[in-house]
């Protein structure tokens, strides 16, 4: 997410250069950590690439062509799926590159704005898909009658562009935050002067301060809400009953329900080192609070990327449909007639939702 400032980092590596000890910058190279530590750092960002980016362009595919996963729930999970392959493609590779090459930025300014920006957007914009798919299964489970009437294909249509509005929105302030500069630890004239970062001003004024809170918001507010719609349906599910809904009803919201809490439950383990990192950055007490922090966030930055790469591994652990449409996708040579097959051998088994 490019918020750690590597002229802190190098501010605390002389208090300990032989443990923190970098390689000297030179025209092609300027680690922002040790290469013992950015070598493996860097394969498994690449391995979180490779697998996330081809995992969310078949979901997209998925979801898009097949009749079977023709419903609202999954227009939620391709809208989900394009969030996290921007979030990869924009964020991750200008990770890579400022962890190898922390000095100078020869990106350009709009660039640095835009990595924040979307970065940032592209997170607001996954849990606010998570958090209105929980309500859609909470109205269907525990108002079935007023869902069917208020819960449409356009309408969600409609409400993922809303939340794709909010998300753009909310992350704006990140255009104005952060900018290309000249680092803490280089003189004026100095070739490595320049870093895409947190502004000074910004900092000086404590407007990043209050955004990072802000961004932390969109991460705890949400989760309650989850965490209530979840125990809402939990207890609906127990009060109504198998007999009440019926065998393949049931089954479906089990089946549905039992998706989401896994994707909440990787969301919070993936996001909560995240958001602790950023609370650690923003209020450093020493030195070594402050090198802590940078190490700390790296760790945070991988599982951060792990969020938007599980999604569609999850997917097919958990969906017996999403597997079926993506075996009758890739594998299938005669759709008609082995689609029927599937459909007839998984049917009251295979559906995500309702």
């Amino acid at each position: 997410m490019g918020l750690t400032n590597s002229s802190s980092l190098a501010v605390c590596q002389e208090q300990d250069t032989e443990i923190w000890a970098l390689p000297p910058c030179n025209e092609y190279l300027c680690p922002l950590l040790p290469i013992c530590i950015l070598i493996p750092v860097t394969a498994v960002c690449l391995v979180l690439l490779v697998l996330g980016v081809s995992g969310n362009v078949l979901t997209v595919i998925v979801t898009s062509c097949s009749q079977e996963l023709h419903n609202t729930t999954s227009l939620y999970l391709g809208s989900l799926a394009v969030s996290d392959l921007l979030l990869l493609l924009l964020g991750l590779p200008l990770d890579l590159y400022r962890l190898w090459r922390s000095h100078p930025w020869v990106l350009g300014t709009v660039l640095c704005h835009v990595w924040h920006w979307s970065s940032e957007a592209c997170a607001y914009c996954s849990i606010l898909h998570l958090t209105a798919l929980t309500a859609e299964r909470y109205l269907a489970i525990c108002f079935p009658l007023r869902a069917k009437v208020l819960v449409t294909q356009q309408r969600v249509k409609a409400l993922l562009v809303v939340l794709w509005a909010v998300a753009l929105l909310s992350a704006a302030p990140f255009l104005f935050l952060v900018g290309v500069q000249q680092a803490g630890n280089f003189s004026s004239d100095d070739d490595f002067s320049h870093e895409c970062g947190p502004t000074v001003y910004a900092q000086q004024t404590g407007l990043l301060e209050t955004m990072l809170w802000v961004t932390t918001s969109y991460f705890i507010l949400p989760f309650f809400c989850l965490y209530i719609l979840h125990g809402l349906i939990a207890k609906e599910l127990l009060q109504v009953g198998k007999a009440h809904l019926g065998g393949a009803s049931y089954r479906n919201h089990q089946q549905t329900v039992r998706m989401l809490v896994i994707l909440v439950l990787a969301f919070v383990i993936c996001w909560l080192p995240f958001h602790i990192g950023r609370i650690i950055y923003i209020n450093p007490k020493d030195t070594r609070m402050m090198r802590f922090s940078q190490y700390f966030n790296i760790f945070a930055l991988q599982l951060f990327y792990l969020s938007a790469t599980i999604n569609p591994i999850l997917y097919s652990l958990v969906s017996k449909k999403y597997r079926a449409a993506v075996y009758k996708l890739l594998v299938t040579k005669k759709p008609t007639e082995r689609a029927s097959t599937i459909t007839r051998e998984t049917a009251g088994y295979l559906e995500i939702s309702g």
